[in-house]
């Protein structure tokens, strides 16, 4: 895409300058001049009045999508374990696949894992694309990233499913951009157009104030990042058979600009709070950090974690790897208990699956009560320490 400013017909009328988002426009002698920061965006065509700048806009070819046919699933693993992530989506790539009608394939990268290929059968899938190679032990942007997109020109897969771990949003978008698609991240919610037979990616959108769905009608694959516990996973069939095919990805160490020298691993253990079964959540309710160690007692009783809204890490009184929501994590225990939690719709969106929700909240009106299973209106300070009490009582009668 090309910008002309016609000389004889601008008047220097700055119109031009207000509506170019990148400041590319400048006026010198009278005239507007184009600088070195225009990215052919087209934005000031429409706002001179006196069709003094034209922008040639090239034409793409329509794409030839019938080629595309499958639906895949980035089987993330690490240190030879598969992340929970990766179970969750085969357990939503099996409905999408079996509404259109096509194979679930897991993909899966890395060196001497092969024991995780059945195991990707039982969970759902119907076949596993496994490249193997000793550049692929250890996660590194650009030796997953071509080898990824060395597969997909390949096989041509409709649908690519990625988690939103950290290696998923890092290796998704340069998925996406490496193969011209388009990419949706954070997804919530996916579909399939019964008509289209296109997939409708909804995801949380303006701080969570709507849900957006999001399709890529015109390029293929179409590609989502999930966040890690918005899925639920299937239970594996131990019966289950499938086909694995192992592949051959043509990488060097040439390939790679970054290489990994050591792993050092944290000191501090973060908090695993997507496989948790029992979550324990405090806000800002809990009037400062001396709070969580109330909320501690009783997660500890429950043989449960503590978790937290952003208010509370906002506030310096709880480190971010516990907080619960939209700028979180997403949770889906058996049981989540929101102690001084008011029930903001981005803390919501972070945990308003759990199978049981007990809120604790001296505000009936809080918003938490509209998703509450069971709901206790009281001062966290006195319910709290009652419940650890009642809980230490029945263990005692066992």
């Amino acid at each position: 895409m090309g910008v002309r400013i016609l000389k004889e017909k601008c008047i220097g009328c700055k119109l031009c300058l207000k509506s170019c988002p990148f400041n590319a426009i400048e006026i010198k002698e009278g005239k507007a001049v184009l600088n070195d920061s225009c990215t052919g965006c087209g934005a000031c065509e429409t706002s001179c009045k006196f069709k003094a700048i034209e922008v040639d806009k090239i034409e793409k070819k329509a794409r030839d999508l019938s080629g595309y046919k499958g639906v895949w699933v980035f089987a993330e693993q690490r240190n030879g374990k598969l992340m929970s992530t990766a179970l969750e989506l085969l357990g939503e790539g099996r409905k999408l696949a079996d509404r259109l009608g096509v194979e679930l394939s897991a993909l899966l990268l890395g060196y001497q894992v092969d024991s995780l290929c059945n195991e990707l059968i039982h969970y759902g899938a119907d076949q596993v694309v496994y490249a193997e190679h000793p550049q692929l032990k250890l996660y590194t942007t650009d030796g997953y990233t071509k080898a990824v997109v060395e597969l997909v020109n390949e096989k041509k897969p409709e649908i690519i499913l990625i988690g939103a771990t950290n290696i998923g949003r890092d290796l998704g978008p340069r998925i996406a951009a490496r193969l011209d698609t388009g990419l949706t991240a954070d997804c919530t919610k996916l579909e399939i157009d019964d008509e289209q037979k296109i997939l409708l990616q909804t995801r949380p959108a303006f701080g969570g104030n709507i849900m957006a769905t999001i399709i890529t009608p015109k390029h293929r694959p179409q590609m989502a990042t999930v966040r890690p516990g918005v899925m639920k996973k299937l239970v594996p069939d131990m019966w289950r058979s499938g086909r694995i095919e192992k592949v051959e990805v043509n990488l060097s160490e040439a390939d790679l600009r970054v290489r990994v020298m050591e792993i050092v691993k944290s000191a501090k253990q973060a908090v695993n709070l997507v496989d948790a079964e029992i979550i324990v959540s405090g806000g800002r309710g809990l009037g400062g950090p001396e709070g969580f160690e109330m909320l501690s007692q009783l997660a500890a009783e429950l043989g449960g974690v503590v978790g937290s809204s952003r208010a509370a890490v906002d506030s310096g009184w709880i480190s971010h790897d516990h907080q619960v929501g939209q700028t979180g994590k997403t949770v889906r225990p058996k049981i989540y208990i929101a102690c001084g939690i008011s029930g903001a719709i981005q803390h919501l969106a972070g945990m308003q699956t759990s199978e049981c929700i007990i809120a604790v909240n001296k505000n009936p009106e809080a918003p938490i009560f509209d998703v509450a299973d069971y709901g206790i209106v009281g001062d966290l300070h006195k319910v709290v320490p009652m419940m650890v009490e009642e809980i230490k009582a029945l263990k005692a009668e066992e």
